[in-house]
């Protein structure tokens, strides 16, 4: 379906907004090719657009760009979820170190309701809460830089979550290792939420890429 055109035409910005989406929801295949005439088309616009949102997500590991040939999606494979996964629990702990000092009662409790509606929710939008309560606890570092890393990381480890976390039996696991770092953050544990936190991103990590190699 075509998306309805503006004045000035679909940003660069918004063009990826909206394939990121679809990649990472899975909606596009690792390996599908993304046609610039067929993306120019369908939000009528010109190429150049189309060309800067294709290099955004690039850059952003989500699709590949070689010299003089169409993008396609990027892959999936254990070796990246690996280090993506490995990433994170060196920048999200980093981020909730710098936070905690500004970390409120209401911001905790934030977290707690988005912790709160994951428990009651199934699978499908599991990997979105999932990164909405990392997010509402690291959010006060208040470092623009550091929290863009972790958003585009996040975004990359859930284009795995959605092959991977319906086979698994993860949640209870998860759900629990929440709660433990909601109790360190609300007793100030700086050091225990930290710990906590990479504890849960590579135990996580871990298990997805053992069964990442169980269906290849």
């Amino acid at each position: 379906m075509k998306q309805k055109p503006t004045r000035d035409g679909e940003t660069a910005e918004h063009i990826a907004s909206v394939l990121r989406a679809e990649i990472i929801a899975g909606d596009r295949e690792p390996g599908e090719v993304l046609y610039q005439e067929e993306l120019a088309d369908r939000f009528q616009t010109s190429r150049m657009p189309i060309r800067d949102s294709l290099k955004i997500l690039e850059r952003e590991g989500l699709v590949v760009v070689p010299a003089n040939k169409s993008a396609t999606v990027s892959p999936l494979d254990p070796a990246s979820f690996v280090e993506i996964n490995e990433m994170r629990a060196v920048a999200e702990p980093l981020a909730l170190k710098i936070a905690m000092p500004e970390l409120t009662n209401r911001q905790i409790d934030r977290a707690i309701t988005i912790q709160d509606e994951a428990e009651r929710s199934d699978i499908a939008v599991f990997a979105a809460l999932n990164r909405d309560f990392h997010m509402a606890l690291i959010q006060p570092c208040e470092r623009p830089r550091l929290l863009a890393h972790i958003a585009s990381l996040n975004d990359a480890s859930q284009r795995y979550f959605h092959l991977t976390a319906v086979d698994l039996d993860y949640s209870t696991q998860s759900h629990d290792e929440h709660r433990a770092l909601i109790a360190a953050c609300m007793a100030r544990n700086t050091e225990k939420a930290c710990a906590i936190l990479e504890r849960h991103i590579l135990s996580a990590s871990e298990k997805m890429r053992i069964a990442m190699l169980s269906k290849a």
